[in-house]
């Protein structure tokens, strides 16, 4: 298929207002649809579709796949490249206000090639979720691939989000020029295979206060970040870093996931 010549056809021009940059090249997109390791057992979430290339990948190697499109402009455009697709299903929304089981089929499996700007809030949304995938693969900016799948001496507060709810890979790098129109950045394909997470209920929201509260300071000193950032006393903080063996003098961005939870909780003992 012309891609470019259908968009043309709808008259659709890419909008950097939603950060559309589309993939049309095939080998590229064979190499997402396998980092996914999609069957014919599986029912995928494609978040921002576009003009259905990945879809119809995604179509011939899925049971099911649910896509997700924001932009009208793109129906009509869907309603043509997946035609022939009777295992698609799209959903015209905003997939931050839909729920899997509420609004769609919860899926097995997201595999998408994202708007950039959506990249944390999009992970965060989906893996909060009631219903969680058991895995998510995303085109990412090369830059956040490096920070997600990222081990201490280089945590980031998004490294140990994302690790709190499962394991990232770096999947592969893709060139700029793969997309269309190319992005500023060079990009990378990261899959994260989600597991039990180590914490429930409202004590994720206290473990994520500490870990906010020990990166709020960049560059300081963990105890000063801490003590910024939990409104404790310093005689406190120190007793909680030592509880759960931790240099007072150590930064954030040095300490694993374990220690983290070690940190917690040694607060809420």
């Amino acid at each position: 298929m012309d891609w470019r010549a259908t968009l043309r056809r709808f008259g659709v021009t890419p909008k950097k207002s939603l950060g559309q940059n589309f993939l049309f090249d095939e080998a590229v997109l064979d190499r997402i649809v396998a980092a996914g390791e999609v069957t014919k057992g599986d029912t995928v979430l494609e978040v921002g579709p576009g003009a259905g290339s990945l879809t119809r990948q995604l179509a011939r190697a899925a049971g099911r796949v649910v896509a997700v499109e924001l932009d009208d402009r793109l129906l009509p455009v869907l309603a043509h490249t997946l035609a022939d697709c009777p295992n698609v299903a799209v959903i015209h929304g905003d997939i931050l206000k839909l729920q899997p089981g509420r609004d769609y089929a919860p899926p097995g499996k997201v595999v998408a090639n994202i708007p950039y700007y959506l990249t944390s809030t999009l992970i965060r949304h989906l893996l909060e979720a009631d219903a969680r995938p058991s895995v998510i693969v995303l085109t990412v900016q090369r830059e956040v691939a490096h920070r997600i799948c990222a081990a201490p001496p280089d945590m980031s507060l998004l490294a140990v989000s994302v690790q709190f709810y499962g394991a990232p890979r770096h999947m592969g790098y893709i060139p700029a020029g793969a997309f269309y129109p190319p992005p500023d950045v060079d990009s990378a394909i990261v899959r994260i295979d989600l597991a039990e997470p180590p914490l429930s209920g409202a004590a994720v929201d206290k473990f994520f206060r500490v870990v906010k509260a020990g990166f709020g300071q960049k560059r300081k000193q963990l105890k000063n970040s801490l003590l910024a950032g939990l409104g404790l006393k310093g005689d406190a903080v120190e007793a909680m870093l030592r509880e759960a063996g931790i240099d007072p003098t150590r930064r954030a961005e040095t300490l694993s996931l374990a220690e983290w939870l070690r940190l917690y909780r040694s607060r809420a003992s």
